[in-house]
Parts: structure tokens; sequence; C-alpha cells
């Protein structure tokens, strides 16, 4: 008999574990119970979350489209005027994203390359910044609410990067301070294929599309 009495209370101990297991996942699907980690494979699902309300305008979405340029394989090419970014593929292709851009007076053009990457970067807003905005921190930590979102791509030379946003709704805007502003999954996507080193090339607003060098696919 007492070995009976271990052997139940053993598998009532399970039972007790199994039940309290499944009520945590119920109330968590995203599996963020416990203290918050800095983990990508955590905040990565977060992005991710196919319940998320926010859906995308079907031409920001991204796509592969025609390019007949003379820019090499992995430069990416930025068209401020109509809120895309390029990656080129080479062999005549390139991927296209819809972007959030600077507001009137913080635009910009030029040819950059990419000085760095980040992983949820902290974000740290210049003194311009804050002296614009008081109201804005000294220093966020990298993570969900961040507003430099899930990846950034630093820009040589400058203070400017391309980053994602916690903020999807703002692709396709004109809102930023110069930065170029990606979808968390695109900018995931891009963060990929992007090399530290890679050409940036921002166009002037005079240069926007004026070749044709980009068409989208039908």
């Amino acid at each position: 008999m007492p070995v009976l009495k271990v052997a139940l209370r053993r598998v009532c101990a399970v039972a007790i574990a199994v039940a309290a297991s499944s009520t945590i996942a119920s109330a968590d699907p995203l599996g963020l119970a416990g203290p918050m980690r800095n983990s990508g494979a955590v905040f990565d699902n977060v992005v991710r979350d196919p319940n998320a309300s926010f859906s995308m305008p079907a031409q920001l979405r991204r796509q592969i489209v025609e390019y007949s340029g003379s820019e090499t394989a992995g430069t990416i090419v930025i068209d401020t005027a109509h809120t895309y970014l390029y990656f080129v593929l080479g062999g005549g292709k390139a991927i296209r994203y819809g972007i959030g851009v600077g507001r009137e007076g913080f635009t910009w053009s030029g040819v950059k390359t990419v000085e760095r990457k980040a992983e949820w970067p902290d974000w740290t807003p210049l003194p311009e910044m804050i002296a614009r905005s008081p109201y804005l921190p000294r220093f966020m930590a990298g993570g969900v609410t961040n507003p430099l979102g899930a990846r950034a791509m630093y820009l040589s030379g400058t203070f400017y990067r391309i980053h994602g946003t916690n903020a999807p709704s703002t692709i396709g805007s004109r809102a930023t301070a110069g930065c170029i502003r990606m979808a968390n999954e695109d900018v995931m996507d891009l963060y990929d294929r992007v090399k530290v080193g890679a050409k940036v090339v921002v166009l002037p607003a005079a240069e926007q599309h004026a070749t044709g060098w980009f068409n989208t696919f039908r």
C-alpha cells in the first residue's frame, strides 16, 4: 500500500504540472511568460504575430520587380519620392519594399555604405531631436517598444539608419527625421541579405524613376 500511495502522488503531481503548463501556454501564446529577456527569438515571435491587426497596403508589400539599372547585386536603392526601397538581386531583378521616409525638410540624397548592423538596437535620440521634442527619452534599450524596431543598418558618415518600426501603419508616410523606416518583417528580411559595406544610393527627387529602372512584375 505505501508503494501504491507514492505512485498515486507522483501521477497527481505530473497531472497538475501538465495542467499548469497548458494554462500558461494558452494565456501566453507568444511565450513571453516570466522575466523578459533581450532575446531575438522571443522578439521575433512578437513581430511575426499572425493576429496583428495592421495589414500592409498591397503596393507597399515586399515583392520582386524588374531592374534594368547599372547597380550591382547587393546594392540598396532608395526612392524617397515614392516611399520604396529596392535591394538589387542581379539578373535584372530587385526586391521592392515599402518604407517610411523623412518629412518635409528632412529628406536627403547621396551615396553611402552600410557601416554596421544591429539586431534589436538601442536608441539614443540626438540632442537636436530632444531640442525639438523634449519629451523624448534620453535612452531606450532595444525591444518591442523601441522605435528602431527589430533591426538597424547604420549609414556611413551620417546619423541615419535603415531600421524597423513598432508602428507599421506609418510605412508609406513622410514622418521621420531622415531615417528610412521599414516594417519589422521587411527589415529583418533585408538585414539578412545586406552585407556590411554594401552600397546605398538615395536618389535625389529629380531622378526618381526618371530612367524607368524598376517595373513591377505582373
